[in-house]
């Protein structure tokens, strides 16, 4: 995929994005001179990016996540504030339709709505060609429904999720399976990787250790890739033509635009036709005004 680098918008006297806890009145002096961004400021930053493609009237996916968290918040937000209105919300899991309901967004569900206008949602890795892996907390199957099902899929991380292919945090690579013989269905997936350096295990939760239950009542097999799996449209078709897969976390060309946050700043990469344009965002005006 080419790389167009379409605009490069550097502020050094208004940051570009300005969240409320990040935020300092002007007419107070700073109490020093810089200020560290938590990851967690990080994903804000980038999910408060994201919200401003938000437009009223619309048909918005609603991530699940810490990173999603927050995006569903500034969109309830902006609705008490009056600045959006008739937003329909489809939630991607359990967790989220709580956190929506909580805060007052309208929802309904994919049988009402079978096509979404914008999905924000957060990720596990992004690779170059923006591929992810989700599902990390267990929603993939109804994030891949409902993200699949959306005009325009925005994808909000910090800088600690890009990758330089799928599998390279080391980190899981999620599979939700049925419960019968999932003993079986991990045999199996893992061998399907072995060129690769798979190993793989059942998620349990860390309280119970009891076998993890997805939304949907089924588990999730945990991969662990040591080394590239290559051909990641094989790589799904090979997963998903072994009897009791639900589904798997790879997300494979669904993503129309990420937002990664880092400490300089905000890029946001965005897929047009067979190129990528980059927009970048800084706000050192931002971290130096504390």
């Amino acid at each position: 995929m080419a790389v167009a680098y379409s605009r490069f918008l550097v502020s050094e006297t208004h940051a570009i994005v300005d969240p409320p806890n990040l935020m300092v009145s002007s007419a107070v002096p700073p109490p020093c001179s810089s200020v560290t961004l938590t990851q967690d400021d990080l994903k804000k930053i980038a999910a408060y990016k994201a919200v401003e493609h938000v437009k009223s009237g619309m048909v918005v996916g609603l991530g699940t996540g810490s990173t999603a968290k927050h995006a569903v918040d500034r969109i309830a937000q902006l609705l008490q504030q009056g600045k959006l209105k008739d937003i329909v919300g489809i939630p991607t899991s359990t967790k989220t339709h709580e956190q929506a309901v909580s805060l007052g967004i309208p929802l309904s569900d994919l049988d009402s709505h079978p096509v979404v206008d914008l999905a924000i949602d957060g990720a596990d890795e992004v690779d170059p060609g923006l591929n992810l892996v989700k599902g990390r907390g267990g929603s993939l199957l109804r994030e891949k429904m409902v993200e699949s099902a959306s005009k325009k899929f925005i994808v909000i991380v910090d800088e600690s999720k890009w990758v330089n292919y799928i599998g390279g945090s080391k980190l899981a690579m999620p599979v939700e399976v049925i419960p019968f013989c999932w003993n079986h269905s991990l045999k199996r997936l893992v061998g399907l990787f072995a060129y690769a350096g798979c190993v793989g295990e059942l998620r349990k939760c860390a309280e119970s250790g009891k076998a993890f239950v997805t939304d949907n009542g089924n588990y999730i097999i945990d991969l662990y890739f040591e080394r590239d799996i290559g051909d990641l449209n094989k790589a799904s078709d090979a997963i998903l033509r072994l009897p009791g897969i639900v589904e798997h976390g790879m997300f494979i060309g669904l993503a129309t635009s990420v937002i990664v946050a880092g400490v300089e700043g905000v890029t946001m990469k965005t897929k047009v036709g067979d190129q990528l344009e980059v927009n970048c965002f800084r706000y050192n005006d931002l971290r130096n005004g504390f």
